[in-house]
């Protein structure tokens, strides 16, 4: 039996497109929902989907708009934060909750913070995975050259069709690699990589995965007088070998969190529910499972 098998699939219309979800457990119990980040889509929490759902909840992983087979609308300021957030909100009024937990890695982090910060009446936890608090990216980013040298991806992927031709090229070599040295050997990444190229493979789903970068260096950051607090219980699980973020930052977001929880996996990459997955989970069912 493969994790397709213990999964229920449809697709859900929020914020005016559609999604593709991916469901486990029983709709009466508290609701998780898991946002995957770059390059990855619902398959990357393919380790903690089962569990989740085993300890009582009702577990929702959504592709996000422009991967795999959800929607992929055109234009860079489809991708603007603001919109990623509200397709988190669409989902939880479509299920009929007025709170639910939420979880993001990477790309789904930084979508996370966001909707802690702007709709923080519909979070009951929030749980992050090696990304930071948006305003400690941007601070670390503007004084702190290690940071922005190990950042430099972003300013490649903001140059037109060029990213999408090299990460296409060649069966998606670049794509592969950067998976494979990114993350910890024995993880079993490499494995999967045939189901994430067809994910890739997807029209128009390079550009549009591009694209959450592109609006990023947009539109990406608001300006304000302080960093913004989290009011929403939050634990941050960060791997301490992560090639592209600087565990420096893992301190001072959790700073920033009235209620904060931060733990380090000293072997650990940025891929850190695949690295570290029975401990994980056991982290974030504990943690989730304190208001039941």
């Amino acid at each position: 039996m493969t994790i397709d098998d213990l999964l229920t699939f449809s697709s859900i219309e929020t914020n005016g497109i559609r999604l593709q979800v991916a469901t486990a457990g029983a709709p009466k119990d508290p609701t998780v929902i898991l946002l995957h980040g770059f390059p990855e889509f619902w398959y990357g929490w393919k380790k903690q989907i089962p569990p989740l759902a085993n300890a009582g909840f009702h577990v929702i992983a959504p592709d996000q708009r422009g991967y795999n087979l959800s929607e992929k609308p055109e234009g860079i300021i489809a991708y603007h934060i603001d919109e990623l957030a509200k397709d988190v909100i669409g989902l939880i009024d479509s299920i009929g909750k007025e709170k639910i937990n939420l979880v993001g890695h990477d790309w789904g982090a930084a979508v996370a913070w966001h909707v802690a910060r702007e709709y923080p009446e519909r979070l009951e936890k929030l749980a992050i995975l090696n990304v930071p608090h948006p305003d400690v990216m941007v601070q670390t980013l503007r004084r702190s050259l290690p940071q922005l040298l190990r950042s430099w991806y972003i300013l490649f992927f903001q140059l037109p069709g060029v990213p999408e031709r090299v990460m296409t090229w060649n069966g998606y070599q670049a794509m592969r690699r950067m998976m494979i040295t990114s993350s910890r050997p024995d993880t079993g990444i490499a494995a999967d990589l045939d189901r994430y190229v067809t994910a890739w493979s997807q029209p128009g789903a390079m550009t549009a995965m591009l694209n959450w970068y592109r609006a990023a260096f947009r539109w990406g950051h608001r300006r304000t007088v302080s960093p913004a607090r989290i009011r929403v219980p939050t634990l941050m699980l960060w791997g301490m070998h992560d090639i592209a973020l600087s565990s420096e930052m893992a301190q001072p977001s959790i700073d920033l969190c009235d209620q904060g929880q931060l733990v380090f996996f000293e072997n650990a990459s940025h891929w850190v529910q695949h690295d570290e997955a029975e401990e994980v989970n056991r982290l974030l069912i504990e943690f989730m499972r304190e208001l039941l």
